[in-house]
């Protein structure tokens, strides 16, 4: 029997053990929607002031726009006529990524800027906001720069009232330089000249109705330095490298300006284009009538020398003679001529490559259709190639950086291996020139003698071929170039053209609210939370309950008392039929599943701190006992803050301090009060030793007197979070009833409540939940269980006067 009570009490404690572990452990939804809705005014104050600096935001920020375009990039070269497109095949290798490299550059970011008014810029300051005059402005600045020092200086304007002058003033030097200006006549600044022109009716609308503008000014630009600025703003993307499509886009403040530049980039890459493709055949062209001239002159001095020999010998045009030469020695001469062709050729090649600054592609057409084309077109090709990447290289970084040192060491590697295959194709030629000339020789020196001045016409003759066949060579050439510069057109498509911005991209109005009700919510969650996260109070009945896992018994709950409640004051009497009289009528009902065996009872009330109404409950539950007509008495024991005699209206100059030590007798310290069947005793003058007063035997002995007298003794003790003192009384008391208040009571003082039942062993203690708003809904303060009874009560009341319907039904566990 000993070791099962031992057993019992063991799983008490562990079970005690574990709702202390798991105290605020679970979530409340009702609790959290409770908080929400007393947070209301908050939530909404978030909301207007996030609606509030939204429309701040948007009205004072400085608007951007985005102009876009999407531009096709195509290689193919329309212009492939006559066998000359091979020179283009090298230059569009990786023609993508270089487009966007192209377009990107600030060096032609410069070129775009120069095609648009952008020399000087216009711009009206407001008190928030600065607004770009971009072609709308009424008036215009020529302007006569004397020193670069003065561009991106700011110059100030403003204009008389007849708008024929004004002044002009800007800083120069740290001192600010203003000068008288007319319009339509130069004035002049240390480092600059300006003109101003104006439109009248314009400038009178600008003056008259921007009222936002505090000051006009203009700024002189420098196209380096706006390069540098406008470059942030640009966006130059690869869209699909399948389709071979770039993206452009770029944000202003003027989406007038915004739609100019990026339509400038399109029609300016196209025509870049052009030029570029176009200036290959271009140099080839230059080249071929540089040799056209030089063999003009060799041409005309061969034809020459035939005609003075031909004066000289006396010399006609004789058929057999040219039949002669022809069946003699055509073949040796063709042969002989070709290869003269081929090393003046390799000359002209050997001579150009040694040149630091190479034209690859003339070379290219130059060896075009020669024997040796096969074996130095690769070289060549490769040559270009490393150039190309060269001069790609130095968009991106410095002349003397080492990726362009890498680059000039490997083109002079290039350079240098088709030098050496030259000088190797020329002594190859050489060695055949050599070859075919002595065989030459040897057929002349066959010839009669008489046949000599046919011989040496034969040699002018042969000169004079060659020199013919090189120049209808160099024609045919320029013929091909030319028709070729002439068909190329750029096959570039813009699949998307840039359009005036209709609407800002920033501040969008749509996604400012957005964020800012996202905002507004974001930080009322998080304020609900924090509020809900540090809720420590005690709202509902149902909390008590449930953190003491009904151990402890519910004897009622004393609504919130609509009005300012004089201290501790007797109300029940007032109003019978008010919600509080009523809910004290509970109270009286269910002290009988407390204890309902005949004889007085001690009734002790106590609760955790001072202000949670334990003297309020005691008062009014003597009075609302004393009307069914037992007899019943208070006695304050709270020594150290009594509060009884100020309930009633009395005086404290005696009462139990002096009855406990024998000062007063006890029929000197009862008091009656207005209601019938209710006496009192208050706490007397507050001594220096109360607990010891309290826990004397002479308390006891009070007691049993007083029930000789009263049926129900009321024990108004001290709060026990605070002091021992009331301990004593609520162990020896028949009714032990322990006060929370609702929304001021902290759920922390449950624990003590619980201690009191579980470790000094006060089984028959019951809680009474006071000060709670029954007019809030959503949030449960009923508490039920079965266990094979309940009780409570329901009816219509009147509370102050105003009629209202209420229900209230009220359970305990029975010890």
């Amino acid at each position: 029997m000993l070791q099962a009570q031992i057993t019992d009490r063991n799983e008490t404690l562990e079970r005690y053990k574990e709702r202390l572990t798991n105290f605020s452990g679970e979530f409340e939804l009702g609790l959290f929607l409770f908080i929400a809705r007393k947070s209301l005014y908050w939530i909404a104050f978030f909301f207007l002031s996030a609606f509030f600096f939204s429309w701040l935001y948007l009205r004072y920020t400085q608007t951007e726009y985005e102009s876009t375009a999407l531009i096709q990039i195509n290689t193919d070269n329309n212009a492939k006529v006559l066998n000359v497109s091979n020179i283009y095949e090298v230059e569009d290798q990786n023609e993508l990524p270089g487009a966007v490299e192209m377009i990107r550059s600030k060096v032609f970011l410069r070129r775009v800027l120069s095609k648009l008014p952008l020399q000087v810029s216009y711009f009206a300051e407001g008190t928030f906001k600065t607004n770009e005059h971009y072609k709308s402005s009424p008036y215009t600045v020529d302007i006569n720069v004397k020193s670069e020092s003065v561009l991106g200086t700011r110059f100030d304007i403003s204009f008389s009232k007849n708008l024929e002058g004004g002044e002009i003033s800007c800083m120069s030097n740290g001192v600010k330089v203003t000068r008288t200006f007319i319009v339509g006549q130069w004035v002049e600044f240390p480092d600059i000249s300006l003109l101003v022109t104006t439109n009248r009716e314009k400038l009178n609308q600008m003056l008259s109705g921007d009222e936002h503008a505090n000051n006009y000014y203009f700024t002189v630009n420098n196209l380096e330095d706006l390069a540098d600025a406008y470059s942030q703003r640009l966006t130059v993307a690869l869209a699909n490298e399948a389709a071979k499509t770039i993206f452009i886009s770029f944000t202003d403040n003027n989406p007038r300006k915004a739609y100019d530049i990026v339509n400038t980039i399109t029609s300016e890459y196209i025509q870049y284009d052009v030029e570029r493709r176009s200036e290959s055949a271009k140099k080839a062209l230059d080249f071929i009538d540089e040799q056209l001239r030089n063999v003009s002159d060799s041409l005309r001095s061969s034809e020459d020398s035939i005609k003075s020999f031909r004066q000289r010998k006396h010399i006609e045009d004789n058929e057999a003679l040219n039949t002669f030469n022809m069946t003699r020695y055509g073949s040796i001469e063709d042969q002989y001529t070709k290869i003269e062709l081929e090393e003046q050729v390799m000359n002209e090649v050997e001579q150009k490559m040694t040149q630091p600054d190479v034209d690859v592609k003339s070379l290219l057409s130059l060896v075009s259709g020669t024997e040796h084309e096969q074996a130095l077109a690769p070289a060549m090709n490769n040559l270009y190639t490393l150039i190309s990447e060269r001069d790609q290289a130095l968009f991106e970084v410095k002349p003397k950086s080492d990726i362009i040192k890498s680059y000039d060491y490997r083109i002079g590697v290039q350079k240098n291996i088709i030098i050496e295959s030259v000088k190797s194709i020329l002594a190859q030629l050489a060695i055949r020139k050599k070859a075919i000339g002595e065989k030459l020789d040897q057929y002349g020196a066959k010839l009669p003698g008489d046949q000599s001045e046919e011989v040496e016409f034969t040699s002018l003759q042969r000169l004079y071929d060659i020199n013919q066949k090189f120049y209808s060579l160099l024609i045919e050439k320029k013929t091909e170039y030319a028709i070729s510069e002439a068909g190329f057109t750029p096959m570039h498509v813009v699949l998307e053209k840039p359009r005036i911005p209709a609407g800002p991209k920033s501040p969008s109005r749509r996604n400012t609210f957005i964020t800012a009700t996202l905002l507004a919510f974001l930080a009322g969650l998080i304020l609900v939370v924090i509020r809900y996260l540090m809720h420590d109070k005690i709202s509902s009945l149902n909390e008590i309950m449930k953190h003491t896992q009904a151990s402890i018994s519910a004897l009622g709950i004393i609504p919130k008392y609509k009005e300012n409640i004089p201290v501790s004051q007797l109300l029940v009497d007032r109003n019978p039929k008010s919600l509080i009289a009523e809910a004290f009528r509970s109270l009286r009902t269910n002290l009988q599943f407390i204890s309902n065996e005949a004889g007085p009872k001690v009734m002790a009330v106590t609760s955790t701190i001072s202000g949670e109404g334990k003297t309020f409950v005691a008062i009014n539950l003597a009075g609302i006992i004393s009307y069914s007509g037992k007899k019943v008495i208070i006695l304050d024991l709270d020594m150290r803050k009594p509060k009884i005699h100020i309930g009633f209206n009395v005086s404290n100059e005696k009462g139990m301090s002096t009855l406990l030590i024998g000062r007063d007798k006890l029929e000197d310290c009862i008091r009656r009060s207005s209601q019938e069947n209710l006496h009192f005793i208050t706490a007397g003058p507050i001594p220096p030793n109360p607990s010891e007063l309290i826990i004397g035997d002479a308390m006891m002995e009070v007691i049993e007197e007083l029930k000789k007298t009263y049926e129900l003794i009321i024990i108004d003790n001290p709060p026990v979070g605070l002091v021992t003192d009331g301990l004593h009384m609520i162990q020896k008391a028949d009714y032990p009833i322990y006060i929370f208040r609702a929304d001021f009571s902290r759920r922390s003082f449950i624990q003590i409540v619980d201690r009191l039942y579980n470790e000094l062993g006060i089984k028959k203690l019951s809680v009474v939940l006071n000060g709670v708003d029954v007019d809030r809904r959503g949030y449960g303060y009923n508490y039920g269980y079965g266990y094979g009874y309940g009780y409570g009560y329901g009816q219509g009341y009147y509370d102050e006067g105003k009629q209202r319907k209420k229900r209230f039904s009220f359970f305990r566990r029975s010890s």
